[in-house]
């Protein structure tokens, strides 16, 4: 389950796992997070209008980087992997029924950047977690990227 905490879309609880995730990295040794749960920044609008934030990024695998490069779309322009790949591993958006090719197509360029982001950290660095400092207080603290922006409820 997700929460809001400080104005932040606390993410950092596994989607189909057993118990909670643990905000400290050293302490979620032996869990495998497979799946991450992201709030889009603008929003898939469907063919009916409907806009879609929340979804679901699960991890990459060989092949799912392997058979885009199979894919006539991406054999024409190498900058279609993206749409292909993120239709792979994109498991849910709001109630669509299933995450396409022509889904990722449609959706808005900073929604894209984002969940090239998103992929490039659970793929990459293995989290969606970030330090960041408070340019006011110099407070130090941690934030979750695939929750959602500041001062959403």
């Amino acid at each position: 389950m997700q929460r809001m905490r400080n104005g932040v879309l606390d993410a950092l609880e596994p989607v189909h796992e057993g118990g909670p995730a643990s905000p400290d990295p050293a302490t979620d040794r032996g869990v495998l997070r497979t799946e991450f749960a992201f709030e889009l920044p603008r929003g898939y609008v469907d063919g009916d209008g409907v806009v879609h934030r929340s979804g679901v990024m699960r991890l990459a695998t060989a092949r799912d980087e392997l058979l885009p490069l199979y894919d006539a779309r991406v054999q024409e322009n190498a900058a279609y992997t993206t749409v292909v790949l993120l239709a792979r591993v994109v498991t849910s958006l709001g109630t669509v029924p299933a995450i396409t090719a022509n889904v990722v197509e449609n959706m808005f360029a900073s929604d894209v950047a984002f969940l090239q982001d998103l992929y490039r950290r659970v793929n990459a660095e293995g989290h969606t977690r970030i330090a960041v400092t408070c340019s006011a207080c110099e407070h130090r603290m941690t934030v979750d990227l695939a929750g959602g922006r500041l001062g959403e409820s």
